[in-house]
């Protein structure tokens, strides 16, 4: 009964805006990893895209099969903060330097979509920073004061 309640109030995590901009973001990051992959491009582009690609697929998945509600041992949206901040460097960086020099256009595509990886990033950042602020959980939930 507790299941079905749990269920009710909250929609599943691909119909929510956060699942819209996750699975966005994995879509557009697996397309950046085509595009480096094809062109051959230098070995770290496609080593810390596929680094992304595998985070961004775990944190999907934990998020589908609600772990992150059962594993409450661990603060689930600030590690995705982090990733998201971390994401945003990395990505920004092998996308600029897959532009700057003039090499093939399959490279230029994938840093494109690189950089439209940065934006998707900046974005869940955004939605999950919002929800640490308006929807605390764990020891940071706020109490009323008994006075």
């Amino acid at each position: 009964m507790e299941s079905q309640q749990e269920h009710a109030e909250h929609p599943p995590f691909c119909l929510t805006l956060k699942g819209f901009v996750k699975m966005l973001r994995l879509g557009v990051t697996v397309t950046s990893m085509v595009f480096f992959i094809i062109a051959q491009a230098p070995e770290p582009y496609i080593v810390i895209t596929g680094f992304e690609l595998i985070i961004v697929f775990f944190f999907i998945t934990l998020y589908m099969c609600r772990l992150d509600k059962k594993m409450r041992w661990l603060f689930w949206p600030l590690l995705d903060v982090i990733n998201s901040m971390i994401t945003t460097l990395f990505m920004l960086i092998v996308s600029v330097l897959a532009l700057i020099p003039e090499t093939s256009k399959m490279t230029v595509l994938g840093g494109v979509f690189g950089l439209l990886t940065v934006v998707c990033t900046i974005a869940d950042c955004a939605l999950t920073y919002r929800k640490l602020l308006f929807n605390p959980s764990g020891p940071f939930q706020k109490s009323p004061s008994i006075d």
